[in-house]
């Protein structure tokens, strides 16, 4: 199953460069960084049916930091909620993959999201609405650190540890990048653990590829119902494509069609490590 999870992981980061390359615009670094955890979530933990996208006990994913919407329109279609060929209208005029997820405009898509900072406020109400309609789905909301700069991020994370919000999952990117340079040089944010702690939260930390790890953190959150829990992912921005991981400058930017080519090339390379790796 991890090699299985690792190879989906590959093709998904190579439907993100083709994409980005195809669009001309979008961001690069925080899709592939995050490519891991949405495709340990979609092919192993969530509870879904790409054929009834609005089932009513699905459990909610919430992408709060949509600019790493590639990764997230890559990873549904891979899991069969609509059809891969569509991928390559990425940002172009009338495509239902804009440059921010809309909701309504693609199947999968929970939330409309732009603005840093609303997604966790909108988990709250999908996991709230749970307890009143007495369902049982769960709510995950991805959120990135830059993100945690906004003031109704921790509003709303102190909202959630008061209520003690048991089927929400937070999942932070924590990635060390935004748009303007590292997160602890533009606004430090450590001790994050421990804040989140103070709030009320039950905290568990893994690496954001590791799948074995993720899974493990992921199926840890299934079993706490004492509280809302939050896992904190440290990722590589840019992982899988060597000239991109770790640099800020690739937040915002899409490969050239030289520079795709290089990417592509390494995620081959890498495809056939993994295989080799578990043989």
């Amino acid at each position: 199953m991890i090699k299985q999870l690792e190879l989906k992981a590959n093709e998904i980061r190579s439907s993100i460069i083709e994409m980005l390359l195809e669009a001309g615009s979008g961001h690069s670094a925080g899709p592939l960084g995050f490519t891991d955890v949405l495709t340990a979530l979609y092919f192993e933990i969530l509870t879904i049916d790409p054929h009834k996208p609005e089932w009513k006990d699905r459990d909610r994913f919430v992408l709060s930091c949509g600019h790493i919407c590639p990764a997230l329109y890559a990873t549904l279609s891979h899991r069969g909620f609509f059809p891969r060929s569509e991928l390559n209208s990425l940002r172009k005029l009338g495509s239902p993959l804009q440059g921010h997820p809309h909701r309504g405009a693609l199947p999968g898509v929970e939330t409309s999201s732009g603005p840093l900072g609303q997604g966790l406020s909108q988990a709250i109400g999908m996991a709230e609405a749970a307890g009143l309609q007495d369902g049982r789905w769960r709510v995950y909301v991805a959120l990135s650190d830059g993100e945690h700069n906004e003031g109704q991020t921790w509003e709303a994370i102190l909202y959630a540890g008061a209520r003690r919000l048991h089927n929400l999952t937070a999942l932070v990117d924590r990635n060390n990048i935004q748009i303007d340079g590292y997160t602890e040089d533009v606004m430090p944010l450590e001790p994050l653990a421990d804040k989140y702690r103070a709030f009320g939260w039950h905290v568990l930390e893994a690496n954001g590829h590791d799948m074995a790890e993720i899974l493990a953190s992921l199926r840890h959150a299934r079993a706490v119902f004492e509280k809302p829990t939050v896992v904190i992912f440290h990722t590589i921005p840019g992982r899988g494509v060597d000239f991109m991981e770790g640099d800020y400058k690739w937040h915002g930017t899409p490969p050239d069609k030289k520079q795709a080519k290089q990417a592509l090339a390494e995620l081959r390379s890498l495809r056939g490590k993994i295989r080799a790796e578990h043989e």
